[in-house]
């Protein structure tokens, strides 16, 4: 084997110093600038100097390791191959791979791959897992589909951590298993584990306090959209196929659009939410996540029917089958996206050939201000108690929003109670003969750093968009369909189709129906 070259050693060593300091300066002077620079890892492929050094500023560093075995071939001349294993501190090894070149007199990286040491458990997506944790029928629609569960759903044996070690701690163990839960595994679906949430499920950003921020498993060193994060979290990441969680304010949706996953929100009501934790029961719902429409139609079809033949749609009087296609486009949300969104939104709709009339909701905010009081108002009566008793146990940002949700009065809540009335009317006339189409969110996953203003922005105009499908009750999907630039590269944000009370099914069918026509355009 040849021998190193001195120069190309002590380019590597250095590299390695600036790695256990977290020098980021020093970090991005030993990557080749430019455009075609790679970084990989199991979290997927960053392109790009830039997007690798908007990835770093928000890893944070590595733990303490060190190097104890180095390998090196040259490549070519002033190329070549280092591969190297590092033993963890704490435990475990891992390995790395860097292609460096000689660019002007001095030894870059041009790409590189790491392989950190295997995590048996990421605390962050998963409470309680195993292979599997519960499992279903052997036989049946969902047979061979694993199931991450929101941990707001009652599993008999467990308690429900609703995302806070305290509350974990004063919980009881259920004696029965939710209807939700006990649907999936009846249809063959195991159980592969309890997955993390946002505190009490009261927040779209999909961080925690305690157990920290689960992976963006499409954009790394992204927020994973909340709060239905673990669940979400556990599917892009390929962990299980299914996730069963809730959507008051847009928490199946947030997610699905932010990690490049098939979200479906029910028609509020429809599925039993006995054994699930409430936030708010004028808008909680039980939602799905998938990475695939043929999946989560599997789903649907089975638990969104009866005796495993009639459909919701005749269940709720309205036609069987498909959904028009005709489409209408809230020009309120429109101007409430980000530019690149509202571009390859309308890119898309013209790509498509897309049946499609332009119409006015009304002001996003007379939607979200009498929601966000209603909805406080209930979380409140449901937890107001135990924070009461356990006034420190709560992360800052739900502290604040549970803070203010005390401050609510029944006059106020009433007030908003009657202005949700004529809006719910207006949406549900809208999709009578229609399907509201609009992108999910206003853009890509934030950064997991991001705090504070940038956060509290964000999840405004978010709910902006969320809102009005949970104040009119309405079924919404989230479907991957749209791809705009982000300071992490390329980035998912879903574009949402909401139907009238009833149809999820041919919801689901109509969106596998449009991502189809998306695809077809690309390639052609």
């Amino acid at each position: 084997m040849s021998e190193m070259p001195a120069d190309l050693a002590e380019a590597f060593e250095a590299y390695e110093r600036a790695i256990l300091a977290d020098d980021l300066d020093a970090l991005d002077a030993a990557f080749a600038s430019g455009p075609r620079t790679l970084r990989g890892d199991g979290a997927g492929l960053l392109v790009g100097h830039d997007v690798i050094s908007a990835f770093r500023s928000v890893r944070g560093g590595v733990p303490p390791r060190t190097i104890e075995r180095i390998e090196y071939r040259p490549l070519a001349e002033g190329v070549a191959l280092i591969v190297s294993v590092s033993r963890y501190r704490g435990g475990g090894t891992g390995l790395q791979s860097q292609v460096w070149q000689l660019i002007d007199g001095c030894w870059l990286i041009t790409a590189a791959h790491v392989s950190p040491r295997a995590q048996a458990l990421d605390r962050s997506v998963w409470r309680a897992v195993g292979d599997p944790l519960w499992q279903g029928a052997w036989e049946g629609p969902l047979s061979g589909l694993t199931v991450a569960v929101k941990d707001l759903f009652a599993i008999k044996g467990y308690r429900i951590g609703a995302g806070n070690p305290s509350f974990l701690d004063s919980a009881r163990a259920e004696t029965t298993t939710a209807p939700a839960v006990t649907d999936l595994l009846r249809g063959g679906a195991s159980l592969r584990g309890i997955a993390r949430t946002d505190e009490f499920a009261y927040s779209i950003a999909g961080d925690n306090a305690h157990y920290g921020t689960p992976p963006n498993g499409a954009l790394p060193g992204a927020l994973p959209g909340g709060s239905s994060s673990g669940p979400a979290s556990a599917v892009a990441t390929g962990q299980a196929d299914i996730a069963l969680a809730t959507d008051t304010a847009g928490s199946v949706r947030v997610p699905a659009s932010y990690q490049g996953l098939w979200g479906l929100r029910t028609t509020h009501d429809l599925v039993p939410r006995q054994g699930m934790l409430p936030l708010a029961q004028s808008f909680d719902t039980v939602g799905w996540l998938a990475r695939d429409g043929d999946t989560l139609q599997r789903v649907a079809d089975w638990c969104l029917s009866y005796d495993g033949s009639e459909s919701t749609e005749s269940v709720y009087g309205a036609s069987a089958g498909d959904l028009p296609w005709r489409f209408v486009v809230p020009v309120e949300a429109l101007d409430a996206v980000e530019p690149n969104t509202r571009e390859a939104f309308e890119a898309l709709v013209a790509a498509c050939d897309l049946p499609v009339e332009r119409v006015q909701i009304g002001d996003l905010d007379d939607y979200l201000t009498p929601f966000r009081t209603v909805q406080g108002a209930e979380a409140w009566r449901n937890n107001g108690d135990w924070l009461r008793a356990h006034p420190t146990a709560v992360g800052p940002a739900a502290a604040a929003r549970f803070r203010a949700a005390a401050a609510i009065t029944a006059d106020d809540e009433a007030a908003a109670r009657a202005a949700l009335a004529p809006l719910r009317d207006r949406l549900q006339g809208l999709v009578h003969d229609a399907v509201l189409l609009l992108p999910t969110v206003p853009g890509p996953a934030p950064l997991r750093t991001a705090q504070g203003e940038r956060v509290d922005a964000v999840r405004q105009a978010t709910l902006r968009l969320t809102a009005p499908a949970a104040v009119a009750g309405l079924p919404a999907l989230s479907v991957p369909l749209l791809t705009v630039p982000s300071s992490l590269g390329p980035a998912p944000v879903g574009v949402c189709l909401v139907s009238r009370t009833g149809t999820d099914i041919a919801l689901v069918r109509q969106g596998i129906a449009l991502h189809a026509r998306a695809a077809r355009t690309e390639s052609s």
